[in-house]
């Protein structure tokens, strides 16, 4: 029985020293554990100390004393920049405007160039046939008839020429139309500047010309005949009208 409990207490002895010398060396490692720690973070708040304190001064070595003329200088010419892009702006709206007029300056120089009509001159005739005018235009007074025995107007002018005599345009233009008309018989009407025309009746013959021919002063379109019916007891003839707008007026206002 001694011996049985002397081998317990060695054993519990063992047991215990071993429970001490781990729990020594536990505590040990925990302390050099903090430690360590410890110096890692007192470390790193001195450098960080350090380069604060580095920076604040480099800051402030940067950072010149007159801050307050520095700003104002930065506010003018921030302002003055403001100024410039405005006037910029202003000036490039000034530009586009002038420009604008000057174009529609143009434009409307170019409308009064297109709508300013062409002034033409108007024509000058000349006799159609050489002869003796046997009757005068007449418009407001009666002038006797032997075909139709009576008083009538007379809105042309008679040239006495042989029969078959060529007759001329009086004036340069185009063959407006060949007609047979009821009253001066074959005609040919031909159409100048300005709302002039030119007529030729009693002919004989328009051979020379065509509708739509385009003839020059003095080219020849027809010859002398007997064909109007209202002049017919006269002596060959040639009956000459000159109409301005459609009105006839006297042919030898515009003779030359």
């Amino acid at each position: 029985m001694k011996r049985g409990r002397g081998r317990r207490e060695k054993i519990e002895k063992r047991s215990g020293a071993k429970y001490l010398f781990y729990s020594s060396l536990g505590v040990l490692i925990i302390m050099i554990v903090t430690f360590i720690v410890t110096y890692i973070v007192y470390t790193n708040k001195i450098k960080s100390s350090s380069y604060s304190e580095l920076t604040t001064e480099k800051i402030a070595q940067l950072v010149p004393d007159n801050n307050d003329s520095q700003i104002e200088q930065a506010s003018i010419d921030i302002g003055k920049s403001i100024e410039e892009a405005i006037k910029t702006v202003e000036d490039n709206s000034i530009d586009k405007e002038e420009k604008q007029k000057v174009v529609e300056n143009k434009n409307e120089e170019v409308v009064q160039t297109e709508v300013k009509p062409v002034k033409v001159k108007d024509p000058e005739f000349s006799m159609p046939i050489e002869g003796e005018i046997i009757r005068n235009y007449s418009k407001d007074t009666l002038v006797y008839s032997e075909t139709l025995q009576e008083w009538i107007i007379h809105l042309g002018i008679d040239i006495k020429a042989p029969r078959t005599s060529i007759v001329k345009a009086a004036e340069s233009g185009t063959v407006e139309s060949i007609k047979n008309d009821p009253r001066y018989g074959l005609t040919v009407i031909i159409s100048h500047a300005n709302g002039f025309k030119s007529i030729y009746s009693n002919l004989l013959t328009t051979e020379f010309v065509s509708e739509g021919d385009k003839v020059k002063k003095g080219q020849a379109i027809g010859t002398i005949g007997n064909s109007a019916s209202f002049e017919i007891v006269d002596e060959p003839h040639l009956h000459f009208e000159i109409l301005k707008d459609d009105e006839n007026v006297d042919p030898c206002i515009y003779i030359k």
